[in-house]
């Protein structure tokens, strides 16, 4: 599932990415249970077993909630991961419509602080 999540986003980041300026790097990665799309080492969209889920910001939210978005949670009783929404399939098909919101979102990583990676301290346990 994990290698059909992969192969399904980098074919989407093809279709919909041409059209972005040559300083944006995109890559795809295996992602927990499915697969990132990032643009320039900045996560801005996974695709897992919930969906297509895109990273904007609030104003953004509230516009694709508004057209059959929804919170995005990783499991049920999971917490709503911030930033993020899942998108309607509808959108997720039309290529026309989801263009637009991709670049949303590839724009929005680039203004967030990227994620602290946890560092391995030899010899030393958490207390």
């Amino acid at each position: 599932m994990v290698a059909a999540h992969l192969t399904a986003l980098r074919s989407l980041l093809e279709r919909v990415a041409s059209g972005h300026e040559p300083r944006i790097k995109f890559e795809c990665k295996h992602f927990f249970s499915g697969a990132a799309a990032y643009a320039n080492g900045r996560i801005f969209m996974t695709l897992t077993s919930v969906g297509l889920a895109l990273k904007v910001p609030p104003a953004s939210q509230a516009d694709l909630i508004g057209q059959g978005a929804k919170p995005l949670r990783y499991f049920p009783s999971g917490p709503i991961k911030r930033d993020y929404v899942i998108v309607p399939e509808p959108m997720v098909s039309d290529a026309d419509a989801l263009t637009p919101w991709i670049t949303k979102s590839v724009l929005f990583s680039q203004t967030v602080p990227k994620a602290r990676q946890a560092r391995a301290v030899r010899g030393r346990h958490a207390r």
